[in-house]
């Protein structure tokens, strides 16, 4: 481990990698809960926790993390977490697949993973080529900083619906949940204690405010869910140990050919592309920052085989089934206690392996409470013990925000559009497209287009036609 790691030369040891590796995973194990919630409300079973897709989805999104993580810290050396990203679900669930009268695009989960495939795939190319860089340069950063903020929003205000702390008013297009129920109350309570320990520093925040509120919720009663068939509380218990589930639901599930015939795909393969090409390079950088990684000119070394890391993560993620792979700014809390090697990374993917034997725990935090049944006779669910951390999750995707140039008015106007759209729409490809549409323009009609780089005009053309011949 010494020879290969070069622990001695980054100033640590294994001791230490390995307390850093296991800080890492309690602060982005949260994914392991959420994610299967996520993502299985577009598959049959509408996020069932005891249906077989909420866990082929959980073993997806561990089996996923642990390959990513593990490339990272062999090719790569760095004490960088992988894991399926916060946003890149999102879009994968509310926008591809949620059906058209709800405002998304309607198409089937398979279909949203072999757009996840090919945007992955093009990607690791990309990386290969050393391309990778190039475009992103080609982006503004105020646009790189505001994109995160809006998928904050996005991520935000679907918790805050899943706690049952805002609702759709008659007359207004939201309003106030009634926050005397017990979900929203449990929501309330688990904001609160998640923020109380992420002041406080507490290594796991996210993970602890989890596990103590889904361990309230076992002896709250709702009092609204007649189909319960047993102790009407807000969480059931599940077990805790239990052998793997079967992947075999999603395994090798992409569907490519629809995305070739149907041209309007292509724009959610751009947007998996595009998410993922961003992600994983401000993360690194901000990590790389931390653990003292970057040069006196500011690059990272290495930066090849990172960024190939989460590419090809997402390739697997893909076949596995399950939504874009990138790295994980949480990593940061690893460094903070010393990691500064893949042997960080090592660690963090041995404990996601170890997680796929404690299925039960992620059916009972992730799975929702009904309250009621809407007008097509679906269940209305709320998701108390998810709703707090997809909140916090949010909100510290708007770090991003306090560096935008807000005194250049395109790029304000455009972050702005960005970040506001985004969560008003439902929408992450809208909040994108607004945002290259309106700073290109501004720059291109006050003069300083020379400002602007060849590839966003590009980019914005392609989203001007979109809009002028593909209805919304």
């Amino acid at each position: 481990m010494e020879k290969f790691f070069k622990l001695s030369e980054n100033k640590t040891n294994v001791r230490t990698e390995v307390v850093a590796g296991i800080t890492t995973f309690l602060t982005m194990s949260y994914i392991i809960f959420v994610q299967p919630a996520v993502l299985s409300k577009a598959m049959p079973g509408g996020g069932d926790p005891a249906g077989e897709f909420f866990g082929a989805v959980f073993m997806a999104t561990c089996l996923s993390a642990a390959i990513a993580t593990f490339v990272m810290a062999i090719l790569a050396n760095y004490p960088i977490g992988l894991a399926p990203g916060m946003g890149q679900n999102f879009y994968f669930a509310f926008t591809v697949c949620l059906a058209a009268e709800f405002g998304g695009l309607g198409y089937t989960w398979q279909t949203a993973l072999g757009a996840v495939f090919i945007a992955a795939a093009v990607l690791t190319i990309l990386t290969l080529f050393k391309f990778r860089e190039q475009v992103i340069d080609a982006i503004p950063t105020s646009l790189k900083l505001a994109i995160p903020g809006g998928i904050g929003m996005l991520i935000a205000y679907v918790g805050l619906q899943w706690g049952g702390l805002i609702d759709r008013g008659s007359g207004t297009l939201l309003q106030l949940g009634d926050p005397t129920t017990p979900w929203a109350f449990l929501t309330i309570l688990s904001l609160i204690l998640t923020g109380v320990l992420l002041a406080r520093k507490v290594r796991g925040a996210i993970l602890i405010g989890i596990i103590v509120t889904a361990v309230i919720g076992l002896f709250v009663r709702g009092g609204m869910n007649p189909e319960a068939g047993g102790p009407d509380t807000l969480v059931q218990f599940h077990g805790i140990v239990a052998a793997p589930p079967s992947i075999a639901p999603t395994f090798f599930k992409v569907n490519l050919v629809e995305i070739f015939m149907n041209p309007r795909l292509w724009e959610v393969v751009f947007i998996f592309f595009f998410l993922d090409l961003f992600d994983s390079v401000g993360t690194l950088i901000g990590v790389g920052h931390s653990a003292g990684l970057l040069t006196k000119e500011g690059k990272l070394p290495r930066v090849g085989p990172a960024l190939f890391a989460d590419a090809i993560g997402s390739v697997f993620g893909a076949l596995l089934g399950t939504s874009t792979v990138t790295s994980y700014i949480e990593s940061s809390t690893g460094v903070a206690e010393g990691g500064r090697t893949g042997l960080t990374g090592i660690v963090v993917g041995f404990l996601f392996l170890l997680a796929i034997f404690f299925s039960p725990l992620a059916s009972m935090v992730g799975g929702g409470y009904m309250i009621g049944l809407d007008s097509f006779g679906d269940p209305i669910l709320r998701y108390p013990i998810i709703g707090a951390p997809l909140i916090i999750v949010g909100s510290l995707m708007m770090k991003g925000l306090r560096d935008v140039d807000w005194d250049d008015w395109a790029a304000a106007i455009a972050s702005f559009l960005t970040v506001i759209m985004m969560p008003l729409t439902l929408s992450i490809t809208v909040g994108i497209s607004y945002g290259f549409i309106a700073y290109t323009l501004i720059k291109l009609l006050s003069g300083k287009g020379r400002e602007v780089h060849w590839l966003l005009y590009v980019l914005t053309l392609a989203f001007i036609l979109r809009y002028a011949l593909v209805r919304l």
